[in-house]
């Protein structure tokens, strides 16, 4: 990849310098979005396509926030009530969106690599967007919880300007849970690591996948052992995706009690933390599995920060995708 971003399909893309160029674009964006007029002009003319075939709340709302908040128009598509429903394929819905002149496809899809298809395909001029994809990666995910954490770290050591141009060497992260099926957990670990911080994951045995041993990230089956042995600055909590486990026969822990007993985060396990530590969730979760609403909705936590932030990032993945310039609008 170059300095400007041609699409963006996954974390692992991103060197230092260009994860970094991200997150300040987005505290530019950030900055604009306290104003009285929150709207910008800068993508006016511009068509974004949010090509949906997964339910989704946060990321397919707030691409569209992003979207109308540069004054793009936005067309969203659903697999229901649409010609897929008919058995049309992925490549002619695509021919038929770039015929009405999409110039950006933002697309969650069940297949891993449906993204790099697209990009890759030759069906369409459009810059593509990862909006999640199987259990391969969410990027803009790992963005915005990187550019939470490198917020509030900046605001710690009273730097100017949400930290503008630094990275997260030295942080410690804590990602918990259901790895096995979390394209969060991959794209956090590829970002994070990139950006210098150091990531243990946790997780029983039945919920980390084959090969983990080669990801960039230190791995333990004890929930209480990595907050002694890493005094983290965050501790990110994964959802239980409990209809993924469904459909594959489940078995993956004995009981929601137990898993709870575990790995869930309590007030009990915050105790353990330092108080500036942060307590972070992608949404949406399983409150009383996964994390407790002590947990969820103590102040620690930034869960509904992240949800807020995800528009700035994604105001800065649309704006590089689609201008070609770096920085942001004033």
């Amino acid at each position: 990849m170059t300095a400007v971003l041609t699409h963006l399909l996954s974390a692992r893309d991103l060197d230092r310098s260009q994860a970094v160029a991200v997150l300040d674009t987005a505290a530019h964006m950030a900055e604009t979005q306290s104003r009285e007029i929150k709207k910008l002009p800068t993508l006016r003319g511009r068509t974004v396509v949010n090509l949906f075939y997964e339910d989704s709340t946060r990321t397919r709302i707030s691409f569209e926030t992003a979207a109308k908040r540069l004054s793009a128009d936005v067309l969203s598509f659903a697999p229901k009530g649409s010609s897929v429903s008919k058995g049309e394929s992925l490549k002619d819905t695509v021919l038929t969106l770039g015929a009405m002149g999409a110039d950006a496809i933002v697309i969650r899809h069940q297949a891993s690599g449906a993204a790099h298809l697209l990009a890759h395909s030759g069906w369409t001029e459009a810059r593509i967007i990862n909006a999640g994809d199987g259990l391969h990666q969410h990027p803009t995910q790992a963005l915005l919880d990187a550019f939470t954490l490198r917020r509030h770290r900046a605001h710690a050591k009273g730097m100017e300007g949400d930290g503008l141009g630094s990275d997260l060497e030295g942080a410690r992260v804590v990602i918990v849970g259901d790895v096995l099926h979390s394209r969060v957990a991959r794209a956090n670990v590829d970002l994070l690591t990139t950006l210098g911080a150091e990531v243990t994951l946790v997780a029983p045995p039945t919920l980390l996948p084959v090969g983990v041993e080669t990801w960039s990230a230190r791995t333990t089956y004890s929930l209480d052992e990595a907050i002694e042995e890493t005094d983290p600055d965050a501790v990110m909590m994964l959802r239980v995706q409990l209809e993924r486990m469904s459909r594959a026969g489940g078995g993956f822990f004995p009981s929601h009690a137990e898993y709870q007993r575990e790995y869930g985060l309590d007030t009990k396990r915050l105790g353990r933390m330092r108080p500036d530590a942060l307590v972070m969730h992608p949404g949406p979760m399983n409150r009383g599995l996964e994390i407790t609403s002590a947990a969820a909705d103590g102040q620690r936590s930034v869960v509904v920060e992240q949800v807020a932030n995800g528009v700035a990032v994604r105001m800065a993945v649309l704006y590089l995708v689609l201008t070609g310039a770096e920085g942001g609008p004033s």
